[in-house]
Order: structure tokens, then sequence, then C-alpha cells
């Protein structure tokens, strides 16, 4: 008997062991919230699909400017900035996932060429650690350091987010060359209308899924409503509507298959944009400069020589 409360006490000791580091290490290393980027990440090993569409597009369905700004070429191993900007009237106010009005979130990916990746701290110039601020940008994933992501983060303060940049080097990676390379960026502000999985967001407008009447709208306990619609003949269809949209339609009013039974809540939206950068070899300026300085030259001893064949002419009607 001793021996089997022997071992429950210890079973006991393990488990309590085991909860106090389970606790300390997710209050330590708090995880990453199950947000944008986070939705791509875990859906897409690559957030660029073939069509040239960025995924962030699936779920964020309305159609937003986004802008970037870089540099039209760099030199190989040098850090530069890549500006993205997301505008939007920040006087709005977005659905947030309780239902309630909140300000918009903002997000941004940044596609790079192969070998550019994120400037690693020591390299990134004071004046720019100045304009990152506290921002956290990572690698889309251990494989695709050249892909950038960064968000959600609070629009009236990161409309415009700076992205520090490191070129490679061709001369010491062999796979890489010197050229015209493109730049991929998508910009979202807001919440999405549609997760990963295909399910709608309260942040989307609800139809109707069947022609009749609206027999009934009970408000749901947790929020949002909930539409009973009789059609004609045929059992009563019910549409649960989440907290969030505001209803358009009322009891005993007909509606058809399709209709909106809510307004669209969605301020937001996604935008993507295309830029081209060259990775400038310092040899081929080196060669332009001297071919440049060669021609300027040759212009010159030209001239002096036309002049000195004119006053060679000169003397000799003088003579």
């Amino acid at each position: 008997m001793w021996l089997r409360k022997l071992q429950v006490t210890q079973k006991v000791l393990v488990a309590i062991v085991a909860l106090t580091v389970l606790l300390s290490g997710s209050l330590a290393l708090p995880q990453a919230a199950a947000a944008y980027p986070i939705f791509a990440q875990q859906q897409y090993e690559n957030p660029r699909e073939a069509t040239g569409r960025i995924v962030c597009a699936n779920c964020h369905l309305g159609a937003k400017p986004t802008e970037v700004e870089v540099p039209q070429s760099v030199l190989p191993d040098t850090v530069f900035e890549a500006v993205v900007k997301i505008p939007y009237d920040k006087s709005i106010q977005q659905v947030t996932g309780d239902g309630s009005k909140g300000p918009l979130n903002v997000g941004a990916v940044l596609i790079l060429p192969e070998g550019f990746k994120l400037a690693p701290d020591d390299r990134v110039p004071e004046e720019m650690k100045e304009k990152l601020a506290e921002l956290y940008i990572q690698p889309y994933s251990d494989t695709k350091e050249n892909i950038l992501v960064v968000g959600p983060l609070p629009g009236e303060q990161y409309s415009e987010i700076t992205f520090p940049i490191l070129s490679p080097d061709p001369n010491t990676n062999k796979a890489l060359r010197f050229g015209k390379y493109s730049i991929h960026v998508g910009g979202n502000r807001g919440r999405g209308q549609v997760y990963p999985a295909g399910n709608k967001s309260n942040n989307a407008v609800y139809n109707a899924s069947a022609t009749g009447q609206i027999s009934k709208i009970e408000k749901a306990e947790e929020g949002g409503f909930v539409v009973t619609i009789q059609p004609e003949g045929k059992d009563a269809v019910t549409e649960t509507i989440p907290a969030g949209p505001e209803l358009l339609v009322a009891e005993g009013q007909e509606v058809k298959a399709g209709d909106a039974l809510t307004n669209n809540p969605s301020v937001g939206g996604f935008g993507q944009v295309d830029r081209e950068i060259v990775l400038q070899s310092p040899n081929r300026i080196k060669g332009l400069l001297a071919f440049f300085a060669i021609v300027t030259f040759t212009q010159i001893i030209l001239v002096l020589k036309k002049k000195q064949v004119e006053r060679v002419q000169a003397a000799e009607m003088n003579f």
C-alpha cells in the first residue's frame, strides 16, 4: 500500500513540475497571435501564387492602394531601405472580432529576389533604426529569408513601414548575378472577410441561402442574430449572423436566395504593387566612368588638335 501511495505522490509531483515549466515558458516566451500574417504562413509555402497574386488577397477581398519606395539600383553587400506605404482614412473604424468598433490594423509582405534578406541589427545605420522603433519584421519561413512579413500593427502608427534590406554579393555567391530583379509588395489594412478555411468572418456581408419569407429574427446569446427564412412548401432555413454586421431585413420581409441580409462592414482591403531594382556591379560603374573619362579626354585632344591645325594654317597664309 505504501508503495502505491509513493508512486501516486511521484506522479503528482511530476505533473506539478511539468505544469509549472509550461506556464513559466508561456509567460516568458509569449506565442504569436493567430492573426495576419500567421494565416498565410500556415497555409502557403510561398505567399505568391503562380498567377503572380499574393495570397493575402484570398482573405482580404477589398481592393485598396499600396505604395512602395525602393532605390533604382543598389550595390552588393549594402543596406538600403524599402518603404511600404498603406494609405487609408484613419478616421474610420472597423468591426473587431467581438463585434465592437475599433481602429484598423495594417500588415505587409515584401517579396525580395533570391539572396536579398532582412539586414542584421549590427548592419543597420542608426538613423534607420529610429524609423524602425519597436517594429518586429520576420522572415516568412526558415527557407524563405528573402520574403519578409510584418503585422498586425496599429494602422495609425504604422501606415508607413520601413524594411532594412541587405543586398547580396554575387562575387561571394556564384549562384547570384548582377542585373535587374523584381520586387513584389502587398499591404493590407483592416481585417479579412474570409478565413483560410473558407468560412466568413464577422467583417463580411451575409446573404440569404434560400428564397422565402423571414419568419423570425432572434438575438443570439453570444451576439449577432439568428434569421429564420421560411421557403414556400419547404422546411425553414436558419442563417446565423455573428456580432458586427448590421441587419438590413425585418420579420415578414420576402427575400430571394443571394439577397444581402446585412450591410458590408468592411472598410479595409488589400493592395499589391510590383517594382524593379538593379543589383549593380561596382566594376561596371568603374568601367563606365573610365569610358566617360576616355571619351572626354579624346574630345579635348581633338579640339586642341583642331586649334593647332588652325594656327598653322593661319601662319602659312600670313607667310
